[in-house]
């Protein structure tokens, strides 16, 4: 089984925070959002993942060195494709097409997800697909009555479903895969002015493939900051109890779970949690935080946060209650 991370958007609607930091690499629970997909794939998948195929942008060495380190940590061999310009899913993914042969799986790494299920790489294909309240900003599928996919429609103007493709698939050939996406890119088939993985779907339907819709019990965006912090809070929930290193140092504080506290971090006369995470390196003191995502190297006092998010290496003293800072930031309040 290889697995493809397609990753190379730019973020822009969870700024200032993806000015410094990849999108993919923002913690949730502790943990960059890439890292926690890939290791919940590894979690649904009965085979062994061979290799990882992460699509990057212009990221850097450092960033491309963590990449490699996660796929080692599940026990695969790291590649790295570059995908220089957005010309959309079909165009992402074809950037890995050196590891599209086999079984494969394709996980966009802003979708998190909660499933009680491991895939069934006998299938033909699976897409896994969410019931949304508004389809027309996504891919969506329509099914027959033994659940088989019948027709992919990209972001319909009109309602002909409301099962949204949450950006998970299985392929059980991954060589034809290949030759579909190899087709549309060589033939400058377009959608909306961009290369889509719906028409490679529905054009593997027409040959024969039978795709089945997979489906979670929580999907997780990650696209804005209101929705990260909410996500963040919802898998600490999942994980339901605290996180908290044994570096470590507390003193005169309250800790509500869920919280994950990260190595090194200092806490005195504060009230933390519940759904808070607290990154390495951390100094918090007089504080009362909940429902947020602090990140590493961050110095806060007397602040009283909800519904926030701070990057790192930032220095904070204020009463804010609803906040967004980015890296390196300094707020007196």
């Amino acid at each position: 089984m290889n697995l493809v991370v397609p990753m190379a958007g730019k973020g822009k609607r969870l700024r200032p925070h993806t000015l410094t930091v990849p999108k993919p690499l923002i913690p949730i629970a502790g943990k960059p959002i890439v890292q926690r997909l890939v290791e919940d794939i590894a979690a649904v998948t009965p085979e062994k993942i061979e290799k990882i195929g992460f699509i990057v942008g212009d990221f850097g060495e450092e960033v491309e060195k963590e990449l490699l380190e996660i796929a080692r940590e599940v026990g695969a061999e790291g590649y790295i494709f570059y995908q220089e310009q957005a010309l959309g899913t079909a165009h992402a993914v074809h950037c890995a097409r050196e590891i599209l042969t086999g079984k494969v799986t394709v996980a966009f790494s802003d979708t998190l997800f909660k499933a009680n299920f491991k895939l069934n790489t006998e299938d033909d294909g699976i897409i896994w697909v969410k019931q949304v309240e508004d389809p027309s900003a996504y891919g969506v599928v329509n099914l027959n009555e033994s659940g088989v996919i019948t027709e992919f429609v990209e972001k319909p103007a009109n309602p002909v479903s409301d099962l949204a493709i949450i950006g998970i698939y299985y392929f059980k050939d991954g060589d034809q895969l290949r030759e579909q996406l190899d087709h549309i890119i060589d033939n400058n088939i377009m959608a909306g002015g961009e290369y889509q993985l719906t028409t490679a779907l529905e054009n593997l339907k027409q040959s024969g493939t039978k795709f089945t819709a997979g489906t979670v019990d929580q999907w997780l965006d990650c696209g804005n900051k209101k929705v990260t912090v909410q996500s963040n809070s919802r898998y600490l929930s999942f994980i339901g109890e605290n996180l908290i290193d044994d570096s470590a140092e507390l003193e005169d504080c309250v800790v509500i779970p869920p919280v994950f506290i990260g190595s090194d971090v200092k806490l005195k006369t504060s009230v933390i949690g519940p759904n808070v995470s607290i990154g390495d390196g951390c100094e918090v003191v007089d504080c009362r935080i909940k429902d947020s995502l602090i990140q590493e190297s961050t110095t806060l006092s007397g602040v009283n946060l909800a519904n926030s998010m701070i990057g790192n290496h930032v220095s904070m003293k204020s009463q804010s209650k609803d906040v967004s800072l980015g890296d390196y930031s300094e707020w007196l309040g």
